[in-house]
């Protein structure tokens, strides 16, 4: 089954200790594209990417890593976002405004996905702000008409929003047609469901009722995820962190990948979500020992998982 991805792509202008910026490609979507395609999975990634330098080195890391290309190219300029690390921890600034990936039209995504066997079509992050969700909608909504299995990270970004309520309403909206969800911790508070943790994440069903696969990421205290009425929870893996950027993105994206490779290995059902659960976070742990998002590959991710 493939992974097919709508969201942004951009560059991450990562603050240097002498107040310089070093551009390291990021953007949430991109990111767990290539941590799909990095464990083997067929993953296709759908917005425009720009004619600028920038865009030529986004395309040039999909190629590289196994994903496949878009079908067009924008004119605009490649998306931006400022990245301050203070102890480990990111936080952005974005420059989201006639920028290239969200320089697509619904019914032209809707084509490509009618032509492509339907698998999972993710989505989530800067897409999901008014007023783009509604862009973000219809395309689900179509792929859903289509037989696609929609995944969705919340991902949510409060300090780009101009409009906060409406942004939680759209996020609200959207999560409805989601099938597979991962929410971090912070991501609830935003949502106003900040009594929700890993002791009580269960509780995740009810505000989420239609997706079957929920994921909640906690930091550096853990995560969960329940599959099918089925959950576990995971400690992170104990590793030399150098920051936590893409670590969410890789997280989920090699979810994704354990999901949709025929090859995976089976088990009963709790034991199989436990096993998931487990790949995915030693994926993000050695994401966090590298500078940016830099998804470990099938070979490396085996060899730690020993």
């Amino acid at each position: 089954m493939q992974v097919t991805v709508l969201g942004e792509a951009l560059m991450d202008c990562l603050q240097q200790a002498d107040g310089q910026l070093k551009p390291l490609q990021g953007g949430s979507p991109f990111n767990l594209a290539r941590a799909c395609a990095l464990q083997g999975v067929q993953t296709h990634y759908l917005n425009p990417l720009s004619n600028d330098a920038f865009g030529d080195a986004l395309r040039a890391s999909l190629e590289r890593d196994g994903v496949g290309l878009p079908q067009l190219t924008s004119k605009m300029p490649t998306s931006l976002a400022v990245v301050q690390v203070v102890n480990g921890q990111p936080s952005y600034g974005f420059y989201r405004e006639g920028i290239a990936d969200r320089d697509y039209a619904v019914q032209g995504i809707l084509s490509q996905l009618t032509d492509m066997t339907p698998g999972v079509l993710h989505t989530g992050s800067l897409l999901l702000i008014p007023p783009e969700h509604l862009k973000v909608l219809a395309v689900v909504q179509g792929a859903k008409a289509l037989g696609w299995t929609i995944s969705m990270d919340i991902n949510m970004r409060p300090s780009v929003a101009p409009d906060l309520p409406a942004y939680v309403h759209a996020v609200k909206l959207l999560s409805q047609e989601a099938d597979w969800l991962k929410a971090s911790d912070e991501d609830l508070a935003v949502l106003g469901f900040a009594s929700i943790n890993l002791a009580n994440a269960g509780a995740l069903s009810t505000h989420f009722p239609n997706a079957s696969r929920i994921a909640l990421t906690c930091g550096g205290d853990g995560a969960w995820l329940q599959v099918d009425k089925h959950a576990a929870q995971a400690s992170v893996p104990k590793v030399d962190v150098t920051d936590t950027v893409g670590a969410g993105d890789t997280f989920w994206g090699n979810c994704l990948a354990d999901w949709t490779t025929t090859h995976a290995p089976g088990g009963p059902a709790p034991e199989r979500v436990a096993y998931t659960l487990r790949k995915a976070m030693q994926a993000a742990a050695i994401n966090c020992t590298r500078l940016g998002c830099q998804p470990p590959n099938a070979a490396e991710l085996n060899n730690a998982l020993r």
